[in-house]
């Protein structure tokens, strides 16, 4: 590690509910990222015992030593709301990436609660328009249609520029990086459990820790004090390797652990429909 520059503990969460049928996917596989309020509690106690306050990405200055931690929440679920209340008791900013086609869905947040983010001072950003799977299997130019797209709807929708956003399913590649910054993204959170940030042209990439329900509150007190990341990196490393070498049964586990995509999702029903779609302003 370069003590020269900061280290930021990146977390990532999706959704925080008891009810986790009323936010976010429905799918099988997403229970597993959705935590209860007691759990969720628990990690912001953790993080004052620690030492350190959630900020927000666009204040943190790269050329300075010093250790840092972000919240972020990707998908844009239903309990958005909640988590954003409970943090706005401590003053403390949080990102919240969502899925632009799933915006006002049955249990998605909808165009005014977005806003209600956002006026709340919380970063708003893209987790793409459709959520592919497996994104670094798109063309360079699918990705940048999904990032474009996705960054018109929420320019559109919150009257400012959309300077962030998350990658869908967390494979990346070159790629993906670089799409990112093409298509006008400044900030880029992956699935990869880095504490340095990363530069790929105009863009400053993060990695995350993703926490899961039943997660050990010492493991994210750790990570929030720097402590095991190499083991994650190694643990996250061991799956890549298994995931090139065995890529067939990784996309058919992919497709039945993600498919069919939840009957209740509906078009934007905010009172500000998305206009049609054009490039994305940069």
């Amino acid at each position: 590690m370069d003590r020269q520059r900061p280290e930021i503990a990146c977390l990532m969460y999706h959704d925080v509910s008891d009810d986790p049928a009323s936010t976010g996917m429905q799918r099988a596989h997403a229970r597993r990222y959705t935590l209860d309020r007691r759990a969720f509690a628990e990690h912001l106690q953790r993080f004052t015992a620690a030492g350190l306050v959630p900020e927000a990405v666009a204040e943190l200055g790269f050329a300075r030593p010093g250790r840092h931690l972000l919240l972020t929440f990707d998908d844009g679920g239903k309990s958005g709301s909640y988590v954003a209340d409970v943090l706005a008791e401590r003053g403390w900013p949080a990102h919240f990436f969502v899925i632009t086609s799933r915006i006002g869905g049955a249990t998605f947040l909808n165009g005014a609660e977005l806003r209600a983010l956002r006026a709340g001072g919380h970063l708003v950003g893209t987790h793409s328009h459709t959520h592919p799977d497996i994104f670094r299997d798109l063309t360079r130019r699918q990705m940048l249609d999904e990032w474009r797209t996705s960054r018109t709807i929420l320019e559109d929708l919150l009257g400012e520029p959309c300077v962030a956003g998350s990658v869908p399913g967390g494979d990346i590649s070159a790629q993906v990086l670089e799409a990112a910054a093409e298509a006008g993204l400044r900030f880029l959170f992956t699935s990869e459990p880095w504490t340095a940030a990363r530069r790929v042209n105009d863009c400053w990439v993060f990695g995350r820790l993703c926490l899961k329900a039943g997660m050990s509150p010492d493991r994210v007190e750790a990570r929030v004090r720097m402590r095991g990341w190499r083991m994650d990196r190694l643990e996250r490393g061991l799956k890549e390797l298994a995931r090139f070498s065995m890529a067939p049964l990784y996309r058919m586990y992919v497709e039945r652990t993600t498919s069919p995509l939840p009957p209740e999702s509906s078009p934007p029903t905010d009172e500000r429909q998305p206009g049609p779609r054009r490039a994305a302003r940069v």
